[in-house]
């Protein structure tokens, strides 16, 4: 399986979102920070995500889809459209419920768009601290899609608050002056 590599590009507002290989949580922070960069734009109209050469994509990029997806809807009732031609992404996004969030082109669409992705730019090692902060909310996104998702990931959710709220404790006692 090929390491992944997220690829974004945009044309008159309508943002392309490429994922190739193995797309993980280690890309995601960058994807992140892009997301509310995009959403920022004045001539933002629509996204388009291009799976035809993704391999793989884990839950925390899939929570990251959805939060796109919901912010498209708010800012200007539009679904982002999949282009997909992978049999098992196809089957994963349908079991997670993406169906009602998405528009889909399993066929025909070879990823030729007027905008040119280029390779998002992965900032170094992540701060441990927000990169839990996003995992958390992508899964919370997840989560909020339907039942299922909510059964699915409701432990994980749960684990990491805990965490979260363990390192924030640490933090708290760290900082206390000893009399």
């Amino acid at each position: 399986m090929q390491s992944g590599q997220i690829m974004v590009g945009d044309h008159q507002g309508i943002y392309v979102v490429k994922l190739v290989g193995d797309v993980r949580l280690t890309l995601c922070t960058s994807f992140d920070s892009f997301i509310d960069r995009m959403f920022a734009r004045s001539d933002f109209r629509g996204v388009v995500f291009d799976l035809n050469q993704a391999d793989g994509i884990d839950s925390t990029t899939l929570g990251l889809m959805a939060k796109i997806a919901f912010r498209a809807e708010e800012r200007h009732n539009h679904r982002p459209l999949v282009l997909c031609s992978n049999p098992g992404l196809l089957r994963l996004l349908d079991s997670m419920g993406f169906d009602e969030l998405m528009d889909f082109d399993s066929e025909g669409n070879d990823g030729t768009y007027a905008a040119d992705p280029a390779p998002l730019r992965c900032d170094s090692t992540p701060d441990e601290d927000a990169a839990r902060e996003m995992v958390l909310e992508a899964h919370r996104v997840l989560m909020s899609m339907n039942e299922q998702n909510a059964e699915t990931f409701r432990d994980l959710v749960h684990a990491l608050e805990s965490e979260q709220e363990s390192a924030g404790e640490k933090s708290t006692n760290s900082n206390r002056k000893v009399s």
